[in-house]
């Protein structure tokens, strides 16, 4: 029974750097008088302008194609834009169902990579979801909440997680639909390109 819905790519907000502002001195024949005081009602009608581009802060948008990757970034005043690894996942039937992001962590921390998972709301959230790469024992992962979008689950990787991704050729991501909690949904997640699309990705902190 497939489950299907659109989803949103949800990425870490991020702040935007503050705007310096120039002074201007003013000459000996200059009034004293405080920008306020010579405001005139004229002058509340002009505009001022908006620098081009500064209105797209905090969008996202699709950087490069990396296999069957798409590294996904917002929008910043940052020197580089924080960028994720993305992939969208379809059931058998070709309909969208789930989305991964996935990006890198401190390699100081147990989790050296992270992920955000999103499935349907009909997913049974009791039977968590399965990620098993080239067939091998998956592991179990629970959800973390739900919006009008989908469930979302948390995921970290470990160092041994991460390598068994960068070799293997696919892993298979798992949930069970509420509405027929003894069939499986079991979702193709390719790792083509994988590995050179994860280097590319933004560091982030937990």
């Amino acid at each position: 029974m497939p489950i299907t819905t659109k989803f949103s790519l949800v990425l870490p907000l991020v702040a935007a750097m503050a705007v310096a502002m120039p002074s201007f001195a003013q000459d000996d024949n200059a009034t004293t008088e405080t920008a306020s005081e010579t405001t005139t009602a004229a002058d509340s009608d002009l505009a001022l302008g908006q620098e081009v581009g500064s209105e797209d802060l905090g969008t996202t948008y699709a950087k490069e194609t990396i296999g069957d990757w798409t590294l996904q970034c917002v929008r910043s005043q940052l020197e580089e834009d924080p960028c994720q690894l993305y992939q969208l996942l379809k059931d058998t039937d070709g309909n969208d169902v789930a989305e991964i992001s996935m990006f890198r962590l401190p390699e100081s921390g147990q989790a050296v990579a992270g992920a955000t998972i999103i499935v349907p709301l009909e997913t049974l959230l009791t039977a968590e979801l399965t990620i098993a790469v080239d067939g091998a024992k998956g592991r179990r992962y629970p959800f973390a909440f739900c919006n009008p979008i989908g469930c979302y689950s948390r995921v970290g990787f470990t160092k041994e997680d991460l390598g068994a991704f960068k070799r293997g050729a696919h892993a298979t991501l798992t949930i069970v639909p509420v509405l027929a909690p003894d069939e499986k949904v079991e979702l193709n997640l390719s790792l083509t390109g994988f590995t050179a699309g994860f280097a590319k990705s933004s560091r982030f902190s937990q």
